[in-house]
C-alpha cells in the first residue's frame, strides 16, 4: 500500500515537473511577454522575469523594446529641380506599447522600412538638390514627422531618422566642382583686390609723410639697397626718382619758342645778289636753326637768238 502511494506521489510529481517545465516562461530585461489565450489577447503585457502560461492554450509573444536601427534601402528619385539623386538613411525605432505591435500591425519591423522608403521617396521629390547636400536637419526633421504619425498606432515611436549618404551622376559632380572653383577664385580675386586698396592707401599716407620729410625717401632708399645687396650677388639695382627722369627729358628737348620762330621767319637774302654769288644772309643765327634751307635767288632768262632771214639755210 505504501509503495503504490509512494509510486502515485512520484508519478503526480513527475507530471507537475513536465507541466512546470511546459509553463515555465522567462521574459528577460529588454522584452515583454504578450500572451494569446486561444487566440485572444490575455490580461497585461507581463513583466521581465519569470512566468507560466497554461501550455497548449495560451501563446507567449515576446516584443523585443530596445531601439532598433534599420537602414533604409537607397532610393532614386528625381528632386524638384530636376536632378536624379540616390539618397539613402537610418531609422532609429523602438516598441512602446507591446501588445499594439502584435495586434495593431503584421510584423511591424516591414511596416517600418517599408514606411520609410515611401516617406524617403516623398522627400527626395520635395526637395532641392542644394537642401539635401546643406540643409539635412530640416530634411530629417520632416521625414521623422511622416513616419511617426502611422507609426504611433502600430505601438512604435520613431526616435530618429537620418540621411546617410547623397549620391549624384558624376556629370552633375563635374559640373559642382567647376561651379566651386568658380567661386573660390571670385572670392580670391576679391580678396586680392581689396588688399591692393589697402595697400594703395597705405603708400598714399607714406608718400604724403615723405614729401614732408625728404630725408626720409633718402633714408628708405638706403634701406632698399642694403636689402638687395644682403643676398651676396653679383647685380645691384639702384631705383631712380621718376622725377629725375622726367628733369632729364626736359632739360633733353629745345626751346619751344625758337623752334616756332625759326619755322615762321624765312631767310632774309639782299638785293644785290646774283647767280655767281650767294646770298650773304644777315641774321645767322635764325638761318642756322631754321630746319628749311634758304631760298636760292632767281636768275634771269637766257636771251633768245636773233632771228634768220628767210630763204637763207639755216647755219650749222
Amino acid at each position: 500500500m505504501v509503495e503504490e502511494l509512494l509510486g502515485a506521489a512520484a508519478g503526480v510529481a513527475a507530471v507537475g515537473l513536465v507541466y512546470v517545465a511546459a509553463a515555465a516562461r522567462v521574459v528577460k530585461q529588454y522584452e515583454r511577454g504578450v500572451i494569446l489565450r486561444l487566440g485572444r489577447l490575455r490580461g497585461s503585457v507581463r513583466e521581465p522575469g519569470f512566468t507560466m502560461i497554461l501550455p497548449a492554450v495560451d501563446r507567449l509573444h515576446k516584443v523585443n523594446m530596445q531601439i532598433v536601427t534599420m537602414p533604409v534601402p537607397a532610393q532614386e528619385g528625381i528632386t524638384r529641380d530636376n536632378v536624379t539623386v540616390r539618397v539613402d538613411a537610418v531609422v532609429y525605432f523602438q516598441v512602446v506599447d507591446a501588445a499594439a505591435a502584435i495586434i495593431n500591425v503584421e510584423d511591424y519591423r516591414f511596416a517600418v522600412s517599408q514606411m520609410a522608403q515611401t516617406s524617403l521617396r516623398s522627400i527626395i521629390g520635395k526637395s532641392d538638390l542644394d537642401d539635401l547636400l546643406s540643409n539635412r536637419e530640416k530634411l530629417n526633421q520632416g521625414l521623422e514627422l511622416m513616419l511617426d504619425s502611422p507609426a504611433i498606432g502600430w505601438g512604435v515611436q520613431i526616435d530618429r531618422v537620418e540621411i546617410k549618404d547623397v549620391s549624384l551622376p558624376e556629370s552633375m559632380k563635374r559640373s559642382m566642382a567647376r561651379q566651386a572653383e568658380a567661386d573660390r577664385e571670385r572670392r580670391a580675386r576679391v580678396i586680392n583686390a581689396d588688399a591692393e586698396l589697402q595697400a594703395s592707401k597705405k603708400l598714399a599716407e607714406a608718400a604724403h609723410q615723405m614729401a614732408d620729410a625728404p630725408s626720409a625717401l633718402q633714408l628708405r632708399l638706403l634701406q632698399t639697397v642694403m636689402a638687395v645687396a644682403a643676398e651676396k650677388n653679383s647685380t645691384l639695382v639702384l631705383p631712380i626718382p621718376v622725377e629725375l627722369l622726367r628733369f632729364l627729358e626736359r632739360g633733353a628737348q629745345p626751346p619751344q619758342d625758337h623752334a616756332a620762330r625759326a619755322t615762321t621767319e624765312p631767310a632774309a637774302v639782299p638785293e644785290s645778289a646774283t647767280v655767281d654769288q650767294p646770298a650773304a644772309v644777315s641774321e645767322p643765327t635764325a638761318v642756322e636753326e631754321s630746319t628749311e634751307p634758304p631760298a636760292e635767288p632767281t636768275a634771269d632768262p637766257p636771251a633768245e637768238p636773233p632771228a634768220e632771214p628767210p630763204g637763207q639755210p639755216p647755219l650749222k
